[in-house]
């Protein structure tokens, strides 16, 4: 099947690029692993920074983007990107479903949660190990939870589960956190939440269920146990890049470098969203590189386009 351009992924980014597709009236193809469609987006309790529609919550503002893309045409496929190969007339993109080929190709597959990689992490997730919060925190309502991490998505964590929980303990490594100062003051403001600064969790331990967390402070050195159900880690992000490596241009956590216009090294290939290199990685970040990409497309392959 013969595509002008090729989407990779259906979160802000790619959505973004499919309106805006459709809009140039390209024919544009959209592959998504899951049919729901949203990213990341759609396990965020709360989205207030998004203009306009500030309190949505990331399941409905993922579906209205979603929404929005097939209103305005776009076309989509389920499947998982297997291979990448460069054509006589542009790349060839094959998934475990089938096989697509276009004049260019915009990765947008995006970033997924970092481990903790501590003793006991992977043998207990799902059995009290989350990295969603909004996902999985009705499961800890009454008990005891903890959230490892000091960003923006942490702090988010930490004040979603003291509705439902009734303890959090938020462990940070720093002495002060990352994440935006009206998260900040919103946490601290919150009676059944602990701050417990410089500290590390060296084990997450348990039969069957989490049960305690081995915990050292990487001043002191001192360690200790903390009696928990729930384990929330949000120690941030890494680039969803592995099927693509040999594409084009990385840095050495696996980021396509690209500018503001999403031009990867490579004639053709576009990164846009939370996979290319850039200052902020937010929903509003994303949406606009979808719209960059398309229209840096479009410049590319003008004349073609034009035939």
């Amino acid at each position: 099947m013969n595509y002008d351009i090729i989407i990779i992924g259906a979160g802000p980014a790619g959505l973004t690029a499919a309106i805006y597709a459709s809009r140039a009236r390209l024919k544009g193809l959209v592959i998504e692993q899951k049919p729901m469609g949203g990213g990341q987006v759609l396990n965020t309790y709360e989205v207030d920074n998004y203009p306009g529609l500030p309190g949505i919550d990331g399941f409905e503002l993922g579906t209205k983007l979603k929404e929005h893309a097939q209103q305005a045409g776009a076309v989509f496929e389920e499947g998982d990107v297997c291979e990448i190969t460069e054509s006589s007339s542009g790349y060839v993109v094959k998934t475990n479903q089938q096989e697509y080929s276009a004049y260019g190709v915009l990765i947008a597959a995006g970033a997924a949660h970092r481990l903790l990689d501590v003793e006991g992490e992977k043998e207990l997730t799902g059995h009290g190990v989350s990295y969603c919060a909004t996902c999985d925190g009705a499961f800890f309502r009454d008990k005891i939870a903890a959230v490892i991490g000091g960003g923006d998505v942490a702090l988010e964590d930490a004040i979603f589960l003291s509705r439902i929980c009734k303890k959090v303990f938020v462990i940070h490594r720093r002495d002060q956190f990352r994440g935006a100062q009206v998260l900040q003051e919103r946490l601290l403001s919150l009676e059944n939440v602990e701050i417990l600064w410089d500290t590390i969790v060296e084990k997450i331990a348990g039969e069957d269920l989490v049960e305690e967390l081995h915990i050292a402070n990487v001043k002191t050195g001192e360690k200790k146990k903390l009696s928990v159900q729930g384990v929330f880690i949000a120690v941030g992000i890494q680039p969803e890049s592995q099927a693509f490596r040999q594409l084009a241009e990385m840095d050495s956590a696996g980021y396509f470098i690209a500018g503001e216009d999403c031009r990867t090294s490579r004639r053709g290939i576009y990164a846009a969203g939370d996979i290319r290199t850039k200052q902020l990685r937010q929903i509003i970040t994303a949406a606009a590189d979808g719209a960059n990409a398309i229209t840096s497309f479009q410049e590319d392959f003008l004349q073609i386009l034009d035939k």
